[in-house]
């Protein structure tokens, strides 16, 4: 990874901030984008090496072109795009309100759109490129209470697919990731009662992230699909 430019999208949240601190080591030129700047400024302080930081709203078009733009008047290139931001809402379907639906797709969905988007123009140029969704489990089973944000990131899968379909004679690569519960900020902000001892840690997630964006240029790690041994889908 020595040199190469990672973007990490959602670089503040439990598995972002992971995988930042192991690509750090590896002599990446990491990007890491996040809404707050004051997050972002905090975790690059923890880093032993410099680091970007770019504050984006990645559910706005506008600021994710931006973002792009000013990637690579810095750097010229793009090698990999990692897409781990994302909003949960788990609640009856009948519970849930306009404002629960808009908030997944716009994050989940949307906003790894854009991201992949324009990420994948500027691979294809290159004929070179690695795109990795964080999907999660949900993205490829259902459950009771996630009937919004099973949706949202069922919707990621499919245009995912799609992409990796029109990008692979072009040299980009996709890889989703279906993680199970991940201990990490997400599920503080969501009213489902679960046991998050039970759960991956960040760093395992990391970790698998790290093993896909190292395969040999040869070798694509379409899915990977970790789950704690405690709630296992089949």
């Amino acid at each position: 990874m020595k040199d190469k430019v990672v973007v990490v999208v959602g670089a503040t949240g439990g598995i972002g901030s992971a995988l930042t601190h192991k690509l750090v080591v590896t002599g990446a030129r990491l990007v890491l984008v996040a809404r707050s700047l004051d997050k972002l400024t905090a975790l690059a302080e923890e880093l032993p090496t410099e680091v970007a930081v770019m504050p984006t709203d990645i559910t706005d078009p506008k600021q994710v072109e931006a973002l792009f733009e000013q990637i690579i008047a810095d750097f010229g290139q793009i090698d990999a795009l990692v897409n781990a931001a994302g909003a949960g809402v788990m609640k009856p379907y009948s519970n849930l309100e306009t404002a629960d639906l808009d908030a997944m797709l716009d994050v989940n969905l949307k906003g790894s759109f854009y991201t992949c988007q324009r990420a994948a123009q500027l691979m294809q140029e290159r004929k070179s490129g690695h795109i990795c969704n964080v999907v999660g489990i949900l993205g490829k089973h259902s459950m009771a209470m996630a009937s919004a944000y099973c949706a949202s990131k069922y919707a990621v899968v499919g245009f995912s697919k799609c992409m990796a379909e029109e990008l692979k004679r072009f040299g980009v690569k996709f890889t989703l990731f279906y993680f199970g519960g991940v201990d990490s900020p997400f599920w503080d902000s969501v009213s489902l009662k679960v046991d998050r001892k039970k759960m991956l840690s960040p760093e395992t997630a990391a970790s698998a992230i790290m093993y896909a964006l190292a395969a040999e240029a040869q070798a694509v790690p379409m899915e990977i699909n970790i789950q704690p041994e405690s709630h296992l889908f089949f």
